[in-house]
């Protein structure tokens, strides 16, 4: 974090405020252009085609995609759904925008953009995508207020921990059934949550590992008798009951149960 104190002081007179607003309405825009006149962004069956990011068309001088590829929306969905995706977006997005400030929050979307586009460069035919950029912005909430409860539909509760979970599933699919081009776009889109939260995340996980390797040893120590008669082989797990002393003139302090305590031949020093 003082690596970003750093920066913040030195740059963040540059950050963009509303960034999360400025984004939707973006998309908003070219969603309404090409719901309403397709052929605008390129036709029907190449919705977009002329502002998504394909490395290969950057390469031939349409450079304007580097950055209009982020006012694609995230679906091509009913209208319906893409109010809900937008709501969510704007909620989480301008939530931890005023958690972190503005400049973090830029440069938590400026990571994971430039991660996008370097790793669009390894399928330079395909369009990028902007889903795991949102879905970045989506876990980072998730994972700082775990216990928010999401109205689905404004309707239905769900805390947002689950919903997550849920997320990291579907990315566990994607690595195991998704081409290099997905991978690609799912690694790049988590830098900048790692980045944020790799170290908190380790932390917890040392300190996890710790907890339960705590347990597990008073799980086993119930298992483990406290006191053991030297004559009798009593314990307190067997008889719970018994009163169980240490005689202080054993050389090695010898256990013995309520009857051998007096009746029991002295351990000599060797």
């Amino acid at each position: 974090m003082k690596l970003l104190d750093k920066l913040q002081r030195r740059f963040g007179r540059f950050a963009i405020p509303n960034l999360t607003l400025i984004i939707i309405a973006g998309q908003v825009f070219f969603y309404l252009l090409n719901y309403s006149n397709p052929e605008i962004l390129g036709g029907v069956e190449s919705a977009f085609g002329k502002i998504d990011l394909v490395p290969a068309l950057v390469l031939k001088g349409q450079v304007w995609r580097l950055v209009t590829f982020i006012f694609t929306p995230p679906l091509e969905a009913y209208p319906i759904f893409m109010f809900f995706a937008w709501y969510l977006f704007y909620l989480m997005g301008t939530a931890l925008e005023g958690m972190w400030g503005d400049f973090r929050y830029n440069l938590f979307l400026l990571v994971g953009y430039l991660a996008t586009v370097a790793a669009s460069f390894t399928a330079p035919h395909e369009p990028a995508t902007t889903v795991f950029i949102g879905g970045s912005v989506f876990l980072a909430f998730a994972y700082l207020f775990p216990d928010f409860q999401l109205l689905l539909f404004f309707l239905l509760p769900v805390r947002i921990k689950w919903l997550a979970l849920l997320t990291w599933i579907s990315y566990l699919f994607v690595v195991i059934g998704g081409d290099l081009h997905a991978i690609g776009m799912l690694a790049a889109s988590l830098v900048n949550y790692f980045l944020f939260f790799g170290r908190d995340i380790l932390f917890r996980m040392r300190s996890g590992h710790r907890k339960m390797k705590a347990q597990s040893k008073r799980i086993a120590n119930r298992n483990t008798p406290r006191h053991c008669c030297r004559i009798c082989g009593r314990t307190n797990l067997t008889n719970p009951d018994m009163d169980f002393r240490y005689c202080s003139k054993c050389a090695d302090t010898s256990c013995y149960c309520e009857e051998h305590l007096q009746n029991h031949e002295h351990v000599e020093a060797d």
